[in-house]
């Protein structure tokens, strides 16, 4: 089975709520930022966060990444940028 990493840049997020909308599984809203969260994801440089998903939530992920309007949320396979 495939797996992909997500990468959220969570300090230029501007809380649209579009991503948890679409996927609420796996993103949500913060207080008292307002800005998204990935759920389960591990910080990492930058304030940025990341996550493994299997090739089964792939999809839900890719709608959060493409209804966002700023382009924070990233999906990776073997280190190659999809998205």
């Amino acid at each position: 089975m495939k797996t992909f990493r997500v990468e959220h840049d969570r300090p230029s997020c501007i809380g649209c709520g579009a991503c948890a909308a679409v996927a609420p599984e796996f993103w949500e809203m913060k207080d008292p930022d307002g800005k998204s969260d990935l759920v389960g994801g591990k910080k990492i440089a930058g304030g940025k966060k990341e996550r493994e998903i299997d090739e089964k939530s792939y999809s839900q992920n890719r709608a959060a990444a493409d209804v966002c309007p700023v382009n924070v949320i990233h999906i990776f396979e073997k280190g190659k940028k999809l998205v």
